[in-house]
C-alpha cells in the first residue's frame, strides 16, 4: 500500500495498493489523480524522486520537495558538489537561507540544520527537472552516550521558500511513519494480519485507516488509539461521537 498523510491535520488521505508486478513508482502518480492538493507542498521519499512524478504534482495545483538519493546517482552527486562548494565560499553570490532546530529526548540531543539555495541556471544534472527552484541540505547531528553521528540528507523542491518552511515540511514527511504505520502495525496489529484472499486486506486497509483518522479527530481523548479503539467497542455513546467527527482546519 501506498498512502498519503496529511502530517498538520495527522489523519491519512488515501491509499493505493500496487500491483504484484509493479512498485511505488507506478502507483504514486494514481494516488495523486486521487487528492485535491492545490496549493500543498507534497514530499515524497527517494523512491519517489522522478521527474514524472514531480511533473505530476505540479499538474494537481502542488509543490513538490523529493528526497535525492543514489536511485538518482548524478543528480545526488550533483548536490552534494553544489553544498560542498558553496559551504566552502561561504555562500558567496548566492542567495540562500538558514536554519537549526534542537530536540532532546529518549537521552539524545539532535541538532538539524537546514540550508535551502536557489537552484542554479547552469548546473547541468538539474536539467529536465520541471519546476526546480531550490535545493536543500539538511544535516543532522545526533549525539548519545558520549557518542556523535552526523548525516546529510538533500532534496529538490519546486517551491520558492526559506530553510524554516522547507526543512520543517521535509521532517514532518516521516510523520506518515510515526504516526500512521506505526499506529497501525501496534494498535491494530496490521503487520500481522493473516488477510490474503481478494481485495480483504486492501478494504480492512481502508477501514482502518478511517477509524484511525476519526480517533485522531478527538482532541478531548486522554488514552492512545489501542485504548481508545477498545472503548468505542465497549461504549456506543463514544463510538457515535467519534463517527461524528469532522476535520476542521
Amino acid at each position: 500500500m501506498v498512502s498519503a498523510f496529511a502530517h498538520g491535520l495527522g489523519v491519512a488521505l488515501g491509499q493505493v495498493r500496487t500491483s504484484e508486478k509493479s512498485n511505488e513508482v507506478t502507483a504514486i502518480p494514481e494516488l495523486l489523480d486521487a487528492l485535491l492538493l492545490k496549493g500543498c507542498l507534497v514530499t515524497i521519499d527517494a523512491m519517489g524522486c522522478q521527474k514524472a512524478i514531480a511533473e505530476k504534482v505540479l499538474e494537481r495545483g502542488a509543490d513538490y520537495a523529493l528526497m535525492v538519493k543514489n536511485n538518482q546517482p548524478t543528480l545526488a552527486a550533483a548536490l552534494e558538489g553544489f553544498f560542498e562548494a558553496a559551504e566552502a565560499a561561504g555562500f558567496a553570490g548566492g542567495a540562500h537561507t538558514r536554519a537549526e532546530w534542537v530536540e532532546k529526548g529518549h537521552g539524545r540531543i539532535e541538532t538539524r540544520r537546514c540550508v535551502a539555495a536557489d537552484a542554479p541556471a547552469g548546473l547541468e544534472a538539474l536539467a529536465g527537472w520541471p519546476g526546480l527552484k531550490t535545493l536543500v541540505l539538511v544535516e543532522s547531528i545526533r549525539e548519545a552516550n558520549g557518542q556523535a553521528s552526523t548525516e546529510r540528507r538533500y532534496y529538490i523542491s519546486s517551491r520558492q521558500a526559506g530553510a524554516e518552511h522547507l526543512g520543517a515540511a521535509v521532517r514532518g514527511h516521516w510523520a506518515v511513519e510515526n504516526r500512521l504505520h506505526w499506529s497501525l502495525d501496534v494498535a491494530y496489529g496490521e503487520d500481522h494480519s493473516r488477510m490474503r484472499e481478494g481485495n480483504a486486506a486492501e478494504n480492512f486497509s481502508i477501514l482502518r485507516r478511517i477509524t484511525l483518522n476519526l480517533i485522531r479527530l478527538d482532541k478531548t481523548r486522554k488514552t492512545g488509539v489501542k485504548n481508545c479503539r477498545l472503548k468505542a467497542g465497549w461504549n456506543n455513546a463514544y463510538m457515535e461521537k467519534l463517527l461524528g467527527m469532522q476535520v476542521s482546519a
